[in-house]
Formats: C-alpha cells, sequence, structure tokens
C-alpha cells in the first residue's frame, strides 16, 4: 500500500521526520495525532506528491486513486451543490460531466456538422460512466449531502451562495463520493454538527478502502480508528488500538522509559564514581580504561518529551440568583419559518442545560435571545438577581485588537494581574514559549477561539452561555476545558457538537424540534448520559 521508508524532512533549522518509518496497508484505518507542527499535514501533502522527502522513500502504488480532505477549500460557484459535489468525485464525476456538455452539444443546431464525432464520443462516454456505476451517481451523491446536513433547496442551490463551513461541507462530499482506495482526511468533523458526524461516523466504518485521519473529536477517532500513528520527535510510532488505548499504552511507555532512564542514570554516576576515584591508580589504569570505553558505546536513553498540559483553575465566580434566565412566551420567526413559537424555559442556578437539535431547529437563535444578541418577536427573555453572563460565539473573536499580540491582550484585559499569572493562563489555553508573542492577526481560527475563550474564563462569569465552544480546539485544550468547567461552580447553557463535552458537562438536556415548524421542544430534566439511554439515539434527527 503507502509505505514510508527512512524518510527525512526538515524545513530550515525545523526537523519534521528523521530516518521516520510507516506503512499504511489495504483497509487499515489509522488515527494520526501529534502536537502542532509535528508533520502532519506534511506527511499527507507527501502521499498526494505536493511535498518530497529530503532522504528515505515514500511509496505509492501508480494505480492507487486517494482522496484528501483539507481544510483549504478552493473557490466554489457557477454550478449547483449536486452537481459540485459530483464533479470532482473521482473519473465519474469527470464523465458525468462530460456527458451533460455532449448532450448540449447534441442539441445544438450550430454544430450539425460535427453530429458523427460527438454521438461516437457519447457512446465511448456513456458506456465508460455505466461501467463505473455512474448512473447511481447522482442518487449517492444525494445521499451523501442528505448525510452531511443539507436540505434539498441547498443541494439545488448555487455553491456559490454558501458559507465558508458548508462549503467545506461540498468538499468533503466530493472527496466521500469518489470512494478512492485510500483516503486521507485532516479534520474532517470541523465544520459539522452531531448528526452530521454521526452519519459520517457511520459512513468510514463500511468504507472499505484504507483511512489516515486526523481529528480533535476523541470519540469520533475511538469508533473508527483500530490504530494510532504518532508523529513524535521526528519518528512516527505505531499503536495498535484505538485512541483510548493508545493513551493507555503511551502513558505506560513513558513510566518505562523514565524508570529505563532512571536506572541507567543511576549505573552511569555509580561508573563515574570509579573512574574518578581510581583515574590516578596505576593499577586500575586497565580497569578505568575498559570502563570509559564501555560508556562510550552505551545508547544513551533519553527522558521521555512531557507533554504539558496546564491545569486551569477557575476562581470561584459570585453567587446568582436560584432563578438566572426566565424565558416566557417566547416567538421567533425567519420570514414563513416559525422557530418558536410561544416557548418557555426557567434555567436555575447550577445547571448545565445542553441545547440539541437539527440544523435550522433554532439552537444558536436561543443562546443569542439568552445573551441578549437578538430580541424575540414577542415574549421576554430575562436575567435573574445578580446574574453576570460570558457568552462565546464565533463573533467573540471579533472583539480582540489584531494589533496586539496575546500577552499584550491579556495585559489590556487584566492590568492588575501579574505577568506570571497571565502566563499561566496563557499556557493552560496551549499559548507556551514564543507563543505569547504572536499577533492576533497571525493566529488561526482555533488560536483566537482559545484567547477568547481564556479572556472570559479567567475572572469568570456566573452564567456561561457556549456556542459550539470547542470548535477548532485541539483534544488536550478540549480535555482541560472540560475538566475545568466540571469544577465550575454556575450555570451554563452550551450548544456542542463534542460528545466528550455533552457527555462531561450536561446535567439537563433541550431538545429542540425546529423542523416541524411548531417551534416545539422536548425538555428533559436529566443527564447527557441519561438522555441518551433514554432516547436511544446521541442526538436528535439521526434516525429516519
Amino acid at each position: 500500500m503507502i509505505s514510508f521508508s527512512n524518510i527525512n524532512k526538515q524545513y530550515g533549522r525545523q526537523l519534521i521526520f528523521v530516518d521516520a518509518s510507516f506503512q499504511l496497508n489495504p483497509g487499515e484505518k489509522v488515527g494520526l495525532v501529534g502536537p502542532n507542527g509535528a508533520g502532519k499535514t506534511t506527511l499527507f501533502r507527501l502521499v498526494v506528491g505536493e511535498e518530497v522527502v529530503d532522504e528515505g522513500e515514500v511509496t505509492v502504488p501508480r494505480k492507487l486513486t486517494i482522496g484528501y480532505f483539507r481544510q483549504d477549500v478552493e473557490e466554489m460557484s457557477g454550478r449547483s451543490v449536486l452537481d459540485e459535489a459530483i464533479a470532482g468525485s473521482g473519473r465519474a464525476g469527470e464523465l458525468h460531466h462530460e456527458l451533460e456538455q455532449l448532450q448540449r452539444a447534441l442539441e445544438d443546431p450550430a454544430r450539425a456538422d460535427e453530429m458523427d464525432t460527438i454521438l461516437e464520443r457519447f457512446g465511448h462516454v456513456q458506456e465508460e460512466y455505466e461501467h463505473l456505476g455512474g448512473y447511481n451517481l447522482e442518487a449517492q451523491a444525494q445521499e451523501v449531502l442528505h448525510g452531511l446536513g443539507f436540505d434539498q433547496a441547498q443541494i439545488d442551490g448555487d455553491v456559490g451562495a454558501l458559507s465558508g463551513g458548508w462549503k467545506m461541507r461540498v468538499a468533503l462530499a466530493r472527496v466521500l463520493l469518489g470512494r478512492p482506495d485510500a483516503l486521507l482526511m485532516d479534520e474532517p468533523t470541523n465544520h459539522l454538527d452531531i448528526e452530521s458526524i454521526i452519519w459520517l461516523e457511520q459512513f468510514l466504518k463500511d468504507y472499505n478502502g484504507a483511512l489516515l485521519m486526523t481529528s480533535h473529536d476523541r470519540e469520533f477517532m475511538n469508533r473508527i480508528v483500530s490504530k494510532i500513528a504518532e508523529i513524535d520527535g521526528g519518528e512516527i510510532i505505531t499503536y495498535s488500538g484505538n485512541y483510548d488505548f493508545y493513551m493507555r499504552e503511551r502513558i505506560l511507555r513513558e513510566a518505562n522509559q523514565q524508570a529505563s532512564f532512571a536506572r541507567q542514570q543511576a549505573m552511569l554516576a555509580k561508573e563515574q564514581r570509579f573512574i574518578e576515584r581510581f583515574k590516578a591508580h596505576a593499577a586500575k589504569a586497565a580497569q578505568v580504561q575498559s570502563r570509559i570505553k564501555a560508556l562510550d558505546k552505551i545508547e544513551k536513553i533519553e527522558l521521555p518529551k512531557k507533554r504539558q498540559v496546564v491545569k486551569f483553575e477557575f476562581r470561584t465566580p459570585p453567587r446568582s440568583g436560584d432563578q438566572v434566565a426566565m424565558l416566557e412566551g417566547i416567538s421567533k420567526a425567519y420570514g414563513q419559518r416559525r422557530i418558536y413559537d410561544n416557548f418557555t424555559l426557567t434555567v436555575r442556578r447550577g445547571e448545565r442545560w445542553a441545547v440539541m437539535g437539527r440544523n435550522g431547529a433554532g439552537k444558536t437563535t436561543l443562546l443569542k435571545m439568552i445573551a441578549g444578541a437578538s430580541a424575540p418577536d414577542s415574549g421576554e427573555v430575562r436575567l435573574g438577581a445578580s446574574v453576570n453572563m460570558g457568552y462565546f460565539a464565533q463573533q467573540s473573536l471579533d472583539v480582540l485588537s489584531a494589533d496586539l499580540t496575546v500577552m499584550e491582550q491579556l495585559q489590556a484585559d487584566f492590568p492588575m494581574d501579574s505577568l506570571g499569572s497571565l502566563r499561566s493562563l496563557a499556557g493552560a489555553f496551549q499559548f507556551c514559549g514564543d507563543d505569547v508573542d504572536k499577533k492576533i492577526r497571525s493566529l488561526s481560527g482555533g488560536e483566537k477561539s482559545r484567547l477568547a475563550m481564556a479572556r472570559m474564563l479567567y475572572n469568570p462569569p456566573n452564567f456561561l452561555v457556549l456556542d459550539e465552544p470547542t470548535n477548532h480546539l485541539d483534544l488536550a485544550t478540549k480535555e482541560m476545558l472540560v475538566e475545568a468547567l466540571r469544577e465550575f461552580e454556575g450555570t451554563m447553557v452550551f450548544v456542542s457538537h463534542d460528545r466528550t463535552f455533552l457527555r462531561g458537562l450536561g446535567s439537563r438536556v433541550l431538545e429542540l424540534g425546529g423542523d416541524s415548524g411548531t417551534g416545539g421542544a422536548l425538555v428533559y430534566p436529566g443527564s447527557y448520559v441519561e438522555y441518551v439511554a433514554k432516547s436511544g439515539h446521541e442526538a436528535p434527527g439521526i434516525y429516519h
């Protein structure tokens, strides 16, 4: 299949791979892990030929078809969503569009003198298209697009009218429709809601080809992969098992390496003492030289690299009144579409509401109304006594000052706090070393999300309203955030597509049913874990 043999790769002084070897076998599903900058994207680019190794060999069979889903999506316009999805789906997609062009040519009176040539080409293309199962392609494209959350109006509509996140879904559909021999997927769940993630999970379980993917969704990784490839200090180390297995094995491996290091250091110290003690004794000279030579030949064990995850501890927020937010008789519509109709909900102190619902059910709308960022058409939203609210949404990134560095932003926000405290805060959200001196304008979406979250949680409000707080967060930061929020003594209302987050924090579930047009909602008084056990599904809308 795809193999890397003793590869070396560096950018300037930065070593990415040092004599690294790895093999992706037919049908294997492998999770690719490692810290930011370790070389995960470089590995993908080496497979598809966008990069070359400095030394060593990358072997990709010539006839192997590869589908590569990446985070940067090229411009899309001028086609329907359906046609765009089909267009990039490999050879069958190319033939689909050539047949359409030939069909138009056959109907064009101006090309009557070319009719024989066009008909002959039409016959060849049609035969190959049929052989590749092309006549099922449109139905398959519809199924994949629906699975990724598109409704029929979007599927038939102009792809150019979509937001960046929805264009990412189209790009994902194109790769999946190609049914390649090997799939390379870089963070495929980043722009998906939980229903689409669960659909994709099942699709990839049923997929017969090889899969190599990165993901910040631990649950998603656990359910799909049976092997982990970790890029660590230039090496690629493989573990046979899912992500949880890898985490346990890595901890065990590091503990064994630590113990071996300690034993070797003790032995080296003992030998060094002997050498120092007897180097001036002529009678011991031969023994001393023998031991010096032996020490020179010993392969030194290195300390395992510590993945520094700084624990973030909340300051205790001031206590609010028992009733934190009251929504009474809320109605809200967008044009003809009624999202809420006489909706009432009371959020009480200490509750953690997980808001669930399919696309368009009104999850973000609800959070905006609670936060005061949007007003209901009728009804009233009130906050209780002594409530201090913190609202996190993707728009939260707009309040960051582009010309400041990370540390300058934190110092501007918290001028009375020590540099040490602010460095600890930055470190907890994975801004280490020189990262604190990066200009905000140069940060990635994930880095901006981490900074906005850090600013909000440093002096925590007693009521958190969080819209997809884990978007773009890596696994280490996400798990730190879940641990920190478990200790949070205030109240929360949140939307998340991350099941680790939902399971760890949801003590109440609000399932919205906006698709019915009634604005109906199911209030479940137990935790997310209990909701899943009772309802039989992890999210509404994944059963038909």
